[in-house]
């Protein structure tokens, strides 16, 4: 099954090295464009002031985050480099969350992710629908996503709906009947297995004996080898 990581995050800005960190992460886990409910989620201490504007985006103030695991701590980005492994990262305009996580990952001295594992919804959608606005919300009104559960940016919920667009992105609905085919195709396949093991209690005969006593008579001497018969039973 093809393992894959939707990500999103949080920041105090706009670009690392301004000293702008990152606040908050999120990941999900699909597997074959279907999440697992499995996630990593965690706030993180910036160890810095929080902007207005950023607030404003997030809601998620300095007082908040005071106090919080900061990134390097092993709580933070053991676990979450545990929970990624090594399967491709799904984020929206991907380069700023690939810019800011690999920022974090350079200060506490780990290996960045690469470039290459990263794939971005934002190029995907500027694809198949040029000259439109893909942003994440735009996005899910196109594939009509509910919004109803955020009321301001952040990093689950809008991993979450990434999830859902990047489904849509892939095929949506298309996707959707070939997962549920396969699952039909299995449980065919598995029914099938079972179909021709031994019944636990054999069916009553329903010929009489007069039948039966014709039958052989049939098979002895018309059709004169009865081997195939005796053998099954017959």
């Amino acid at each position: 099954m093809a393992r894959e990581i939707v990500l999103d995050t949080e920041t105090t800005g706009f670009e690392p090295a301004m000293g702008h960190r990152l606040v908050e992460i999120a990941c999900l886990e699909i597997e074959d464009f279907v999440p697992t409910g499995r996630s990593f989620h965690t706030y993180c201490d910036p160890c810095r002031d929080m902007p207005i504007e950023a607030e404003r985006v997030h809601g998620l103030s300095g007082a908040f985050l005071r106090g919080k695991p900061r990134f390097e701590h092993s709580e933070v980005v053991e676990a979450f480099l545990d929970f990624v492994g090594d399967a491709p990262i799904v984020a929206h305009n991907a380069g700023f969350d690939r810019n800011f996580v690999n920022h974090e990952l350079g200060l506490c001295s780990r290996v960045e992710l690469h470039e290459s594992r990263w794939v971005d919804t934002l190029a995907l959608a500027k694809r198949r629908f040029p000259g439109m606005h893909n942003s994440l919300d735009a996005l899910c009104k196109r594939f009509k996503i509910s919004l109803s559960e955020r009321e301001m940016h952040g990093a689950l919920i809008d991993a979450k709906l990434l999830a859902q667009v990047y489904l849509e992105l892939r095929g949506g609905r298309e996707r959707r009947l070939e997962l549920t085919a396969a699952v039909m195709v299995s449980a065919v396949h598995a029914a099938a297995q079972n179909a021709y093991g031994v019944r636990p209690r054999p069916l009553i005969p329903r010929s009489t004996e007069d039948e039966r006593a014709l039958h052989a008579s049939f098979v002895r001497d018309v059709i004169k080898d009865d081997s195939l018969w005796k053998k099954h039973g017959l």
